[in-house]
């Protein structure tokens, strides 16, 4: 028994028992990931209501607490570590990751201003660093580690404003597609833009922003006495998957005067295989880019970064000081260290750099390299499998890891069609052995697999197909 209640700075044998404590509990819980359904939402309310209580007195035993927490509250609710998770776009949770965010937040180091601990802050450059390399960013650029994707965009859509308007933005106008992540409506809102600011474009029918309605939509927001500011492309939608032109949406961005935001959070990492960059071609061309290390990384959740071709612009945008940090600020300049304080809004932030830059040392990008270029031919695998499988439809061949098809029964209309890919879906979800989602597109209701996780392997793409199978049998002999 490990005892509660302690002092609040335990000895070395105290954090040892602590330590070795939860560390077998997480090791056994990640050994029976196998064994565990990949979602379980019934009863999730009655779980909720075990931790809704008083702010406690008096601590508890570490034993009943951990019990708690491994043996209730992780029971209920989607299985973002499952290899069956094929419904978002999660990367699972590197546990070498996790490691890294256990010694960052052990000691505590403050990393917004590099003089304050020179070594995690430079380990972070470096990451991003590697980061811009992937995309064939200039030795100009830099960037910042964040939460994920909404800040990246939020910050990047600041960074667009100030560096392009001084003044009243009150006309500034942005443009982007109908499959845009709705995070960057949100940025939008809060970075306070007017409320029509954002152009919301039909995309083509492969679900891209088409650089043809985007010229013109410029040019008639131009005559209406509009400032056209930036275009947001996406490469790889939530939807589909789809990865915008890329060099066709820069060339007009170019010829207008725009700043071009890409949010790849989903597609961007894809870079590091050879599909992938062909797929990705002119990403390098973009103003600012947005990865999510925590989707196709494969790292836990909290893990973004925005990356910018000058990062200077971004500098610019953000940098604030104050009287009681002009000492670090100053020891900083001396060794003519950029501060991760200057170029988002956050202050204090862990040291996020850890996460990544200890995987990536132990594992080498190679090893990535081969988990993307896994999940790619998983996807297209699948993609083939539903094409040969009589009452499925597939909505085109995968772009990146995402493949989105539809059932469909002789006779039925479109709303029927509708609800039975509705009933699939539920049906597949509550046997619990995969995990998938759906989405709208062109107007019908679409079931998606999306093959994100490191520990998604073929035989999970072989157990999805087989309740797919099993789901649209059930429904025939309704």
């Amino acid at each position: 028994m490990t005892a509660g209640g302690g002092p609040l700075e335990p000895d070395a044998n105290g954090m040892r028992a602590l330590l070795a404590n939860v560390s077998e509990r997480i090791v056994r819980e990640l050994e029976a990931l196998p064994a565990q359904r990949a979602s379980d939402t019934e009863g999730g309310q009655a779980v909720a209501l075990k931790v809704r209580e008083p702010l406690p007195e008096q601590g508890r035993n570490a034993d009943d607490v951990f019990d708690l927490v491994f043996g209730e509250l992780l029971s209920k609710g989607y299985n973002t570590a499952s290899a069956g998770t094929l419904s978002y776009v999660t990367g699972g949770g590197l546990f070498h990751s996790a490691v890294g965010e256990l010694i960052a937040a052990a000691t505590n180091r403050y990393v917004a201003y590099w003089a304050a601990s020179p070594g995690l802050a430079e380990l972070e450059h470096t990451v991003i660093r590697w980061f811009c390399d992937i995309v064939d960013y200039p030795e100009s650029a830099g960037g910042v580690l964040l939460s994920g994707g909404s800040m990246a965009n939020l910050t990047a859509l600041v960074a667009a404003r100030r560096s392009r308007i001084k003044g009243d933005f009150s006309k500034a106008t942005l443009y982007t597609s109908d499959q845009v992540h709705h995070s960057v409506q949100k940025s939008v809102v809060i970075a306070g833009f007017a409320e029509d600011a954002l152009r919301i474009l039909p995309s083509d029918a492969s679900y891209r922003l088409s650089p043809t309605l985007l010229s013109e939509a410029v040019e008639r927001d131009r005559r209406d006495g509009r400032v056209p500011l930036a275009v947001v492309a996406t490469a790889g939608t939530t939807n589909s998957g789809a990865v915008d032109d890329l060099s066709a949406l820069a060339a007009v961005c170019k010829e207008q005067d725009l700043w071009l935001h890409v949010d790849a959070a989903y597609g961007g990492f894809f870079a590091l295989t050879e599909r992938g960059r062909a797929v990705l071609a002119g990403i390098e061309l973009a103003d600012t880019v947005v990865l999510d290390p925590h989707k196709s990384l494969f790292l836990p959740f909290g893990t973004g970064c925005l990356l910018a071709k000058d990062v200077r612009l971004l500098e610019r945008s953000h940098q604030l000081h104050s009287e009681y940090i002009h000492a670090a600020v100053e020891l900083g300049d001396a060794a003519g260290a950029r501060n991760f304080g200057d170029l988002s809004a956050e202050m204090s932030r862990s040291a996020r750099g850890l996460r990544v830059w200890l995987p990536m040392k132990l594992l080498g990008a190679q090893a990535f390299r081969d988990a993307l270029d896994e999940k790619l031919d998983l996807a297209r695998h699948a993609a083939r499998e539903l094409e040969q499988m009589e009452g499925y439809d597939v909505l085109g061949p995968p772009v990146l890891s995402t493949v989105v098809f539809r059932a469909r029964l002789p006779g039925q209309s479109g709303s029927e069609q509708d609800d039975l890919n509705r009933r699939i879906l539920d049906r597949v979800n509550h046997w619990g052995r995969v995990h998938l989602s759906a989405t709208r597109l062109d107007e019908r209701f679409t079931l998606r697999i999306c093959v994100l996780s490191f520990r998604t392997h073929r035989d999970t793409i072989a157990t999805c197909l087989a309740e797919l199978r099993r789901a649209l049998a059930v429904e025939r002999e309704v």
